[in-house]
Formats: C-alpha cells, sequence, structure tokens
C-alpha cells in the first residue's frame, strides 16, 4: 500500500516547479542581506521598545539597592544586543540600498536618460542629511537644556528638525536623479532613502548619546566608576524617545518601498 501511494508522487511534485525555484547568486545575497537586516532590525527596534514600553516605568518604581542588584546585569546586556543590533541593521541596508536600489535607478538615468549620475555622490551626499542632522541633535541635548527641560517643547523642536531633513532629502534624490525635465528617482529611492535615513540618524542617537550615557550610569550604579551626573539620565531617555517616535515613520517607509508610496513614486 505504502509503494503505491507513493508511487505517483515525483509526478505530483512536478506541479511545484513553477513555484520552487532555486535562486541565482545575486539572488541569493539579496535575499540573504535582507534576512540579516531583517532579523538585526527585528532583535534592534524590539530591545528599543522594551527601554520605552517596559523598563522606562519600571525603573520608576525600583528602590537604589535593587537597581544596583538588576541594572547592570540585566541592562548591560540588553544593550549589548541593542547596540550591535542597530550596526547590522544599518550596514545590511547601506549595503542593500547602494548595490541595489540606488544602483538600478543610477543605471536607468544614464543608460535610458543619457544623463551623467555619480552613484558615489548620491551616496555620501545621502549620508550626510542624517550625520548632519544628529550633530544638531546632539548639540541640542547636551548644551540646549531650555530646549530640553520640557519634553513637549523638545518634541516639537525634533519634529520641526525632521520634517526639515525629510524635505532636503526628498528635493535633493528629485535633483539627483533628474536629467532634463526627468527625474529618474524611483519610490524605492525616496522611501528607502528616507526611512533609512530615519535609521541612521537613530544609530548614531545609540551609539552618540544612549549607549555612552548609559555605560557612565550602570557603571557608576554597579560601583565600578565614578558617580554618573544625573543630566546624563535625561539625555538618554530624550535620545531613546526620539528614536521610538522616529521608528513609526521609519517602518511606514520602509513598507511603501515596494508599490505602494506615500510622498512621490512611480
Amino acid at each position: 500500500m505504502l509503494i503505491e501511494s507513493t508511487a505517483h508522487l515525483p509526478i505530483s511534485l512536478a506541479m511545484f516547479q513553477d513555484v520552487f525555484n532555486s535562486p541565482s547568486g545575486d539572488e541569493l545575497w539579496r535575499i540573504l542581506l535582507r534576512w540579516l537586516h531583517f532579523v538585526a532590525g527585528i532583535t534592534w527596534i524590539g530591545l528599543l521598545y522594551f527601554f520605552n514600553l517596559v523598563n522606562v516605568p519600571v525603573q520608576k518604581g525600583l528602590d537604589a539597592e535593587t537597581k544596583k542588584k538588576v541594572n547592570p546585569d540585566l541592562l548591560g546586556r540588553t544593550l549589548w544586543w541593542f547596540r550591535w543590533g542597530a550596526v547590522v541593521t544599518v550596514l545590511a541596508g547601506l549595503m542593500y540600498f547602494a548595490m541595489v536600489i540606488l544602483k538600478a535607478d543610477v543605471t536607468n538615468a544614464n543608460n535610458v536618460g543619457r544623463g551623467n549620475v555619480n552613484i558615489w555622490y548620491v551616496l555620501i551626499m545621502w549620508l550626510l542629511y542624517p550625520i548632519v542632522l544628529f550633530a544638531i541633535e546632539y548639540l541640542i541635548i547636551k548644551k540646549v537644556p531650555a530646549l530640553t527641560k520640557d519634553g513637549r517643547v523638545f518634541a516639537i523642536v525634533v519634529f520641526v528638525l525632521v520634517a526639515l531633513f525629510t524635505y532636503g532629502l526628498i528635493s535633493f534624490f528629485t535633483s539627483a536623479f533628474s536629467v532634463g525635465t526627468e527625474s529618474y528617482a524611483s519610490n524605492k529611492s525616496y522611501s528607502i532613502g528616507i526611512g533609512g535615513a530615519y535609521g541612521i540618524l537613530m544609530m548614531l542617537n545609540v551609539w552618540g548619546i544612549i549607549w555612552p550615557n548609559n555605560k557612565r550610569i550602570l557603571a557608576a550604579t554597579a560601583g565600578t566608576g565614578p558617580a554618573a551626573p544625573p543630566e546624563l539620565a535625561r539625555q538618554a531617555f530624550l535620545a531613546s524617545r526620539t528614536n521610538a517616535w522616529l521608528s513609526l515613520p521609519m517602518l511606514l517607509f520602509m513598507g511603501t518601498s515596494h508599490g505602494d508610496w506615500v510622498i512621490l513614486g512611480r
């Protein structure tokens, strides 16, 4: 019976030959790069939400002795995965954006539109946007307490900065890929370019503010370092809360990069 029931198994599986295809070398590395980007991103953003939605309210209810016992090990481990998850997410996404998305648009602009678009120029100029924005945000958090004392005021300032930043990115992509009156910037370049730039800003917040401040705070809590200035916790909180809110439009733009579009696209 078993032999009879499985005798036609290869024939029955033949119907799936158009569904299951072995990926080529180029397809395989793109799949692996996207997979790595997703896994690292889930780790990073998941821990970001843990910090903001779970850890912040829990810490308010802990006494100093409990924090001394729990935080160095718990938060030390969490921050390790948090900061390196950010790095892997950004590096994998950056490689994919440059080697797949931007390359395709540059090829179209130069081959179809007969333009002279340089991918390195586009990539470097694009990277400068989140770096400059982080520098401004860093100076505000570190040097302008008048704007950080009230979280609502800080939120408005950041909102305005991000809005100007986003408008600048849209204008830049439109201009960089324009040949004559035609722009060859695709929806993917706009969406991933904006969302990815948010992600780079968030990674800079992690490594430039959140991790250095928490490292000093944890060392002081464990008794292995000098007392941490009280403003460090506030600064780390503001950077982390900025990342939490910024992750929402970042994920929206990532989700609208394939077919659907929010601002511009084709």
